[in-house]
């Protein structure tokens, strides 16, 4: 999505979005067990079947959330391999004590970002339903509050910071049934939460970036697609929170927030109209359901006829009662009354509000074959008078709404109770919802957004105590924040993006290395790391098996013969093919520790053969064949200048 193709005066509107930047961290273990952490599976040796339900919370209450999840009637199988899960992840077993490594890192990123640091580490559980862990809660700990990242020349301000355990990975979602992968469940992760300081899609996504490159400054974190991901909060004035949820990609969140914005300030409207029209309270809003399955039977629209029905359900191999609901095929037509001309209301660019209608049906009735429903204002072509039919069963007047969902009949009649109650939401603004982020700035519902029942004190977790000895020794230990060490390189030359992408790659680590430990320039280590060697990975070159301690060895030889610099892609790419093997040797090898004996003495011969294998090219053509042939000859042995030199004496003496 363009957000310039629909445009939106951010500040006019009361644009306001937080982020919650999920990140995981780079330990050994899981974060209640014993099992490795980053071990990824595609294989299972085992399946387990498990349907989730919802428990009181603390105060006696049930959480929003879980009983709309409870409502989607999931069958939830879970993909075991031994290699990865143990009988903690299952439930089976109680947590082992809190992984003092996470808990390490988690403190780090809170001194990073100036948080005050709690007294006790509390583990406590948040209810999740909808399949994503198997114990239906998520074991989190607060470990900081109230920090602050420098920010466009204002603060951001840092709500908190958490270590919990992640989620598994959703192999598949079909219907009622949902298969999840173990391998990620419970490795640890750092979420670091803002608060809505961000005014504009762009800040978002810089922020984001911001958020990563403090993560990842202190090398404690993992790196790649899956690592980290954010949830964005967005709401309007007037409107109420929305969660954009794992946002992957900093660069989807310009669109993103630009269309939930578009969508609130839409929603609002709508929410006046309704009330225009007398849509203020729950029992306002009406639907009546006909059953039209023998009267769409055979018409134009394939996807109401019970053939074609059939043959999709033994196609995909849709099993009653498990990926569908149980009850025979059937065509319900749900008369809106009063409600003509919202169903084609605009919510998103591009998009109306019988989307939002159809996500809800999608998600809770587990209908999710497209087109998931037809409705009265964008019909079938070709289909119009089976349309007429259809309003006239359900009999409509001029002023109803008509939409047509279809399937097993208990998702049919939970699809019609779903559409009325997302126009009951209507009817009150904007819900509070959990949305799925598309890569065309996009989203679809996804849940209720989970409100504070969903926490309660974890009993099987004894508290951490976090000791001032314990803080100051991790403090002693942590690099230059991010924004002080872009500072530095800029001032020296070094581009704001090389400066970004070494701190949130790890090559600043090693700029700042070889420049303590080998003298090294500072611009030139910036862009030998952050350009000369991330275009020698895109190439396939494993420079990431080079040791920390041969890029020292190899900075203090360019120092000691700069000539060295001449050759340096010769150099790192037997470094990286041979890591073991000391720089020296490597420098040997390739005959680069010295000035070729008599080289000037050859000199003649090899500009001779050059300018005979150049042939009849223009005078300026040659000359630059000549030097190319010979630097290949000498780079890394002899300074540039010096060959330069030596070649036009040499091209001047044979004219």
């Amino acid at each position: 999505m363009n957000p310039h193709d629909t445009p939106l005066d951010y500040a006019a509107v009361g644009l306001i979005s937080g982020l919650e930047v999920h990140q995981q961290l780079l330990t050994d273990k899981k974060l209640f067990c014993q099992c490795p952490a980053g071990r990824y599976t595609r294989t299972h040796d085992g399946t387990v079947l498990r349907h989730m339900r919802p428990t009181l919370s603390e105060l006696g209450v049930y959480d929003g959330t879980a009983l709309m999840e409870f409502k989607t009637k999931k069958h939830i199988v879970y993909l075991l391999n031994r290699a990865n899960t143990c009988t903690y992840e299952m439930d089976d077993t109680p947590p082992f004590p809190v992984n003092q490594a996470a808990v390490d890192v988690a403190i780090e990123q809170c001194l990073m970002l100036g948080c005050d640091i709690v007294d006790e580490v509390h583990i406590a559980r948040k209810q999740y339903l909808d399949g994503s862990i198997p114990t239906g809660f998520q074991r989190t700990a607060i470990v900081g509050v109230n920090g602050k990242l420098p920010f466009r020349g204002r603060i951001l301000s840092i709500t908190q910071v958490s270590v919990e355990e992640d989620s598994c990975r959703e192999v598949s979602d079909k219907g009622h049934l949902i298969v999840w992968r173990t391998d990620r469940l419970g490795m640890p992760l750092i979420e670091t939460v803002t608060g809505p300081d961000l005014r504009t899609p762009e800040e978002v996504a810089e922020a984001i970036l911001l958020v990563g490159r403090v993560c990842r400054s202190t090398g404690h974190v993992r790196v790649g697609m899956g690592a980290s991901r954010q949830d964005v909060n967005v709401s309007v004035r007037g409107g109420r929170r929305v969660e954009i949820k794992g946002v992957p990609k900093a660069g989807w969140a310009v669109g993103l927030v630009h269309g939930e914005g578009w969508r609130q300030v839409n929603l609002l409207r709508l929410c006046d109209e309704l009330h225009r029209r007398g849509f203020r309270k729950p029992e306002d809003v009406r639907v009546e359901c006909a059953d039209v399955t023998a009267l769409a039977d055979g018409g134009p629209v394939p996807q109401l006829c019970a053939a074609q029905w059939q043959h999709l359900v033994q196609e995909q191999r849709r099993r009653l009662g498990f990926e569908l609901g149980p009850g025979a095929f059937k065509v319900f037509a749900v008369r809106l009354p009063g409600l003509a001309g919202t169903l084609g209301w605009p919510t998103q660019p591009a998009r109306t509000f019988a989307d939002e209608l159809a996500g809800r049906v999608r998600v809770i009735a587990g209908l999710d074959e497209p087109p998931i429903l037809f409705h009265s204002e964008a019909w079938p072509a070709g289909a119009e008078a089976l349309l007429q039919k259809l309003r006239a069963a359900a009999r409509c007047g001029e002023q109803d709404g008509l939409v047509i969902v279809w399937g097993p009949e208990r998702d049919v009649r939970t699809a019609a109770d779903e559409i009325r109650l997302r126009y009951v939401d209507a009817a009150d603004g904007v819900p509070n919802e959990t949305r799925q982020p598309f890569a065309d700035g996009s989203t679809d519902f996804e849940r209720i957004l989970p409100g504070p029942d969903r926490m309660y004190p974890d009993t099987d977790s004894p508290p951490t105590r976090v000791t001032r000895d314990r803080v100051e020794r991790l403090r002693a230990a942590l690099p230059e924040p991010p924004w002080q060490r872009e500072a530095r390189y800029t001032e020296v030359g070094v581009p704001v993006p090389v400066a970004h992408y070494l701190i949130r790659r790890g090559g600043a680590r090693l700029v700042d290395r070889v420049v303590d430990e080998a003298g090294a320039d500072l611009r030139f280590a910036a862009f030998f790391f952050g350009e000369r060697c991330k275009g020698l990975r895109r190439a396939g070159v494993p420079v990431d098996h080079v040791r920390d301690d041969a890029w020292v060895e190899l900075f203090a030889a360019f120092a000691a013969r700069p000539v060295l610099r001449d050759a340096w892609e010769t150099l790192v790419r037997h470094m990286a093919a041979q890591p073991g093997v000391p720089v020296r040797t490597v420098v040997a090898e390739l005959d680069l520790d010295r000035e070729p004996p008599g080289w000037r003495s050859h000199l003649g011969q090899w500009v001779a053969a050059a300018g005979r294998e150049a042939g009849r090219r223009p005078p300026p053509s040659v000359a630059r064949y000549q030097t190319g042939q010979v630097m290949h000859r000498l780079r890394g042995r002899v300074p540039v200048p010096a060959v330069l030199e030596a070649v036009a004496a040499a091209a001047e003496a044979r004219s």
